[in-house]
């Protein structure tokens, strides 16, 4: 059997994924594993390293296992990843030092107050693109270093790799000898100048991060790195990182500018694809890079609007109220509630991200009343999820100046044609569900396969896009209006609450 597919590593916030796909961007393999997180204390999300290495070497070797001709049957490999979550390990052993920092912790939040105090905002978000923000990677790594005395005299004699989750997999696929990222990833770091497309030493002395510690940056599709032969059975090329809403992004075919996307997900996250130069936002959005094809290709940019917690607000549903017993039972469960009970959730648990950026910000559940049931709370927090994306992509039109024609959509939720109707109602522009909804991890297999020859191009990779279902808006503007006077209402009082 020749090399006929490419493997997708996907290592998400609370499960790693291996996805096999064919030429046509068909699903031929797929393993998934759940894998614990750790809450030490509210506000602070955290992982140990190893159960993501090994989840995620875990996916890869049943995918593997059960393709006909085995990893033989692979042409390339690409990995996506959870961006901002990270990782500190030992050169000599490949030892993590301490848990992974994951994105939705707000550990580092004082001390970007810190530097914001200090006048540096500025300046950080005209390099990176970004607001000084817990969210992000580069203060995390020096909280990693500050609190176990001896780490940072390590990271400055050389001793400390840093990575988000794609330098440490590819670290670990290689045995020890690739410390590689690729630009998307590294553009969430608040260390990396998105224009200039390096490491600035400013903002590492800001932020307190040694550059001895950091990766390489590489482009998103190119020969990056061979697997070793005892990882997955052969050695195999690792053509294509990309995080994972960059990775969506592409998976979507949003290759022109204007296209959008947004993933619901543990979060939801919105991207508008902004071509060859980064579009500074007046409006509480990133600059971003999406990819860089080829060694010598052009950097695409992007608007994006990250929404902190979104499916995230249904496990909470699972798990805290014990309302369902599968996330998927939220869709049946909310479809008996209705919005003129007036209840409103704002699943702030962490905080608020785009457009508001408050992380003081907490959850809270407005307009009970005797009559209110769960069946209400469930269908307010799937409409949160279509509120908050719906003020991103307002604040999009604004920034890029231009409306933004139809939306594709992927993620877990996906699937509920109800949230899809609504998004598509409140956001007032068509939402497009494609037929293969894995975008992310095909994304991933994409940038991949381009690199290797795999795919001969980014119009064959288009040409893979099918459209599933498109959801037209119905509702009257009058009571469109008024949802979503009542939901901005509710976000007003859910402010600054952990500040009081």
């Amino acid at each position: 059997m020749g090399a006929d597919f490419v493997l997708a590593l996907d290592q998400g916030t609370t499960s790693s994924r291996a996805i096999v796909f064919d030429r046509d961007g068909g699903t031929v393999a797929v393993a998934q594993r759940e894998y614990p997180q750790g809450y030490p204390f509210p506000g602070h999300v955290t992982h140990d390293p190893e159960d993501i290495w090994s989840s995620q070497i875990g996916v890869a070797r049943e995918v593997l296992d059960a393709l006909p001709g085995g990893a033989a049957a692979i042409a390339a490999v690409g990995i996506t990843n959870q961006r901002e979550t990270t990782i500190v390990w030992d050169r000599a052993t490949g030892e993590p030092v301490a848990p992974a920092i994951v994105w939705q912790s707000r550990i580092t939040a004082d001390a970007c107050a810190a530097l914001r105090d200090a006048g540096h905002e500025e300046r950080v978000r005209s390099i990176t693109g970004l607001p000084l923000d817990a969210y992000f990677s580069g203060p995390k790594i020096a909280h990693i270093l500050d609190a176990t005395p001896g780490l940072r005299a390590r990271a400055e004699a050389g001793e400390l790799a840093f990575g988000t989750v794609d330098s440490f997999l590819i670290w670990r696929l290689t045995g020890g000898r690739t410390h590689i990222t690729d630009v998307s990833n590294a553009s969430r770091t608040l260390l990396f100048d998105i224009r200039q497309r390096r490491w600035d030493p400013w903002l590492c002395e800001l932020m307190g991060v040694p550059m001895a510690m950091l990766p390489q940056v590489r482009p998103s599709s190119a020969l990056l790195a061979e697997s070793d032969p005892d990882v997955l059975g052969t050695s195999l090329p690792i053509s294509g990182i990309g995080g994972d809403q960059m990775a969506a992004t592409f998976g979507q075919a949003c290759l022109l500018p204007g296209m959008a996307k947004n993933t619901y997900g543990t979060g939801a996250f919105a991207l508008l694809n902004t071509g060859n130069a980064p579009v500074a936002s007046e409006h509480g959005l990133l600059s971003t890079i999406l990819w860089q094809l080829g060694e010598e290709g052009e950097t695409v940019y992007a608007l994006e609007g990250s929404v902190f917690v979104a499916g995230a607000a249904v496990q909470w549903i699972r798990d805290g109220l014990k309302a369902i017993k599968a996330s998927k039972d939220v869709e049946q469960l909310a479809a008996g509630g209705d919005r003129d009970s007036g209840v409103v959730v704002v699943p702030a648990f962490v905080g608020l991200g785009a457009p508001h950026w408050d992380p003081d910000a907490r959850g809270a559940i407005m307009g009970l009343t005797f009559g209110a049931g769960i069946e209400d709370i469930a269908l307010a927090t799937v409409d949160a999820m279509a509120y908050q994306v719906t003020d991103v992509l307002k604040s999009m039109s604004l920034d890029a100046a231009d409306e933004i024609g139809a939306l594709r959509v992927d993620g877990g939720a996906a699937v509920n044609d109800a949230l899809l109707q609504f998004q598509a109602d409140i956001l007032r522009v068509p939402v497009e569900r494609p037929r293969v909804t894995e975008t992310t991890a095909l994304g991933a297999a994409f940038l991949a396969g381009l690199a290797t020859g795999f795919w001969s191009s980014t119009d064959e990779v288009a040409a893979t896009w099918q459209l599933d279902r498109r959801f037209e808006p119905h509702m009257e503007q009058a009571e469109r209006d008024r949802l979503v006077r009542r939901w901005r209402h509710a976000v007003e009082r859910s402010k600054g609450w952990a500040a009081l």
